[in-house]
């Protein structure tokens, strides 16, 4: 029983998968009217993985999973929970999260999905920091994991380049803390939407509407200007509940949907740019795959170090967006 002043939500443990099949910019040069340098300009994307056929979501979400709760070292019988992002499911139903918990070995854990497109994993982050602060889980999985060149329009070059496959996991596990700053784990989160711009970012097909998946459309321009205002805005929020500044951030791991939305809501928060984790030159716009990815790559690469403070932010369809802080 924790007996300190609080309950924080503490990272444990990360990991990541991306499929085996690498995309240059250079393979839509043959079917677009398109180029590696007019993809990189726009979008700092220069490559990203798309899923083999037959591979599904439920596989890259299991295999990020498993990649997590070895670098942890504990097993998925210790987990309480396992909640996953992702906006391109397998099915219909049953949920990604039971098809992982099966995967995996997890039978103590209830498993369930959480859909706020590119910003579900913060949304996922903030509900595993809920169950976790109210005592209803000690240990939490949460995965973002997605398959987005399953619903892309091949003939549209102004998003079909933008997009690819992965996932990425952190395991959360209640720790005491004192209510300070510098506690480890989850310090705070911020959550928000606006129903009323869901024709900027959306999917025009799906099971009550059409029957089918339906493919991604975007009106790029409107998303741009709405995403550096309302990320700035949202992660300025979330420090200060959590009672830290902008100048008190170690890393930024944003969303990676564009190296010009990063670096515009960098600049407002007067952050520098090699205080950021950037991973979308190589996996593109990954959606709720993106931070966990970022993270894992982030610390496997040597630059999260325990203590440091961190802010994710993102914002997807809905709209959707927010921030969580949490100290690493």
């Amino acid at each position: 029983m924790i007996e300190n002043n609080v309950t924080r939500a503490v990272v444990i443990g990360h990991g990541h998968y991306l499929p085996e099949r690498v995309v240059e910019n250079a393979e839509f040069e043959k079917t677009l009217d398109t180029s590696h340098d007019w993809i990189v300009s726009r979008s700092g994307i220069e490559r990203r993985h798309f899923a083999a056929e037959g591979e599904m979501t439920s596989h890259l979400a299991s295999k990020a999973a498993r990649a997590a709760l070895a670098q942890a070292g504990v097993e998925a019988a210790s987990l309480d929970a396992i909640i996953v992002a992702t906006s391109t499911p397998d099915f219909t139903f049953p949920s990604v999260a039971t098809m992982v918990q099966a995967e995996i070995g997890a039978q103590k854990a209830y498993a369930f999905d959480v859909q706020a497109v590119c910003a579900g994993f913060v949304f996922a982050l903030a509900n595993a920091n809920a169950l976790i602060v109210s005592g209803q889980a000690r240990r939490v999985l949460v995965i973002g994991a997605e398959t987005f060149s399953r619903i892309m329009d091949w003939t549209d070059r102004g998003t079909c380049v933008l997009f690819g496959d992965g996932a990425g996991a952190v395991i959360l596990e209640a720790q005491p803390g004192q209510g300070l700053p510098s506690d480890r784990g989850v310090l705070s989160t911020d959550l928000n939407s606006d129903g009323r711009f869901r024709d900027l970012l959306y999917v025009d097909g799906g099971v009550s509407s059409t029957g089918t998946a339906g493919q991604l459309r975007m009106q790029g321009n409107q998303v741009f200007r709405h995403a550096v205002e309302k990320l700035t805005e949202t992660a300025e929020t979330a420090l200060g509940k959590a009672g830290v500044a902008p100048g008190d951030v170690d890393w930024i791991v944003p969303h990676q949907a564009n190296i010009r939305i990063i670096q515009g809501t960098a600049k407002k928060m007067g952050v520098p740019m090699d205080h950021v984790i950037v991973t979308v030159q190589d996996h593109g716009n990954t959606s709720a795959a993106s931070i966990p990815l970022a993270l894992s790559v982030g610390a496997a690469q040597g630059k999260l170090k325990q203590g440091d403070l961190i802010v994710t932010e993102a914002i997807g369809g809905g709209l959707a967006w927010g921030a969580v802080v949490l100290r690493w």
